[in-house]
């Protein structure tokens, strides 16, 4: 039975064997991994992951896809999570994960940053994301798509674009170009915020009116930060802040109380 390829989940499945190849040796998946996938859809990854693996666990929404699934591979090598992966506590899910995954477009930056919380037990992620949301999560400061996105997905990952995939690999084909990523987290010795609380509110204000010169966006905190020490300019805006200093900046605001944790 042929299926449909529904709205509502944002379904668009990859059909380019040249483009899956390039993303199975992208991940380089050795045998005894523990990989996670992501919307496996009609298996165009699940297939050749499998060919590698002891074992795959997949998250997929759509109760037919899911269903199709279970008969298609034997419970052994394959695990089905039927469910909505903005909603999958992956601390239940082991260690050393490596999350993989065609991302529906509509979801995508909610996953995101929904992932961050199990940042400590992943080893790498690997999807395929519309191009400009990775040209987003990559994005230098200064550039014109540094923002929010940037900020908390560099704190948390050291991130590369791998490679462009177009529209005709998919079916249905998207609207857009599609891009592939390699996130890695970055070690526990990273620089941190006191408070990644604090540092999540600090960085969702400042991009709230990101044309706005910080100064004015945080008026009502702006007498309590200490801008010249921070090496922060009278005329900066957020697009121009480092990581660095967004965390310096939230923990300057914590600990005069304008911040809480």
């Amino acid at each position: 039975m042929v299926h449909q390829a529904r709205k509502r989940f944002g379904q668009n499945f990859l059909v380019d064997e040249g483009i899956i190849e390039s993303i199975v040796r992208g991940i380089a998946p050795q045998r005894g991994d523990t990989v996670i996938e992501i919307g496996p859809g009609l298996s165009a990854l699940t297939k050749p992951l499998l060919q590698l693996l002891d074992h795959l666990t997949v998250v997929e929404i759509d109760r037919d896809l899911a269903g199709r699934l279970r008969r298609q591979y034997p419970a052994g090598s394959l695990t089905v999570i039927e469910g909505d992966a903005l909603q999958v506590d992956f601390s239940q899910l082991g260690t050393g994960l490596r999350i993989v995954g065609n991302l529906p477009y509509n979801i995508s930056s909610p996953l995101l940053f929904h992932l961050i919380a199990y940042a400590d037990q992943v080893v790498d992620q690997h999807f395929m994301l519309q191009r400009e949301v990775i040209d987003r999560m990559v994005a230098t400061p200064g550039s014109g798509d540094y923002g929010r996105l940037s900020v908390m997905l560099q704190s948390r990952y050291r991130m590369y674009k791998l490679f462009d995939v177009p529209p005709e690999a998919f079916n249905p084909a998207p609207r857009v170009v599609s891009a592939v990523v390699r996130m890695v987290p970055l070690p526990e010795s990273r620089l941190k915020p006191q408070s990644q609380s604090a540092f999540e509110k600090l960085v969702a204000r400042a991009f709230t009116q990101r044309r706005k010169m910080l100064r004015r966006s945080l008026n009502d905190w702006s007498g309590l930060i200490d801008w010249d020490g921070l090496g922060i300019l009278p005329t900066a805006r957020a697009e121009e802040l480092s990581v660095a200093q967004f965390i310096a900046l939230s923990d300057c605001l914590l600990s005069a109380g304008a911040l809480k944790g």
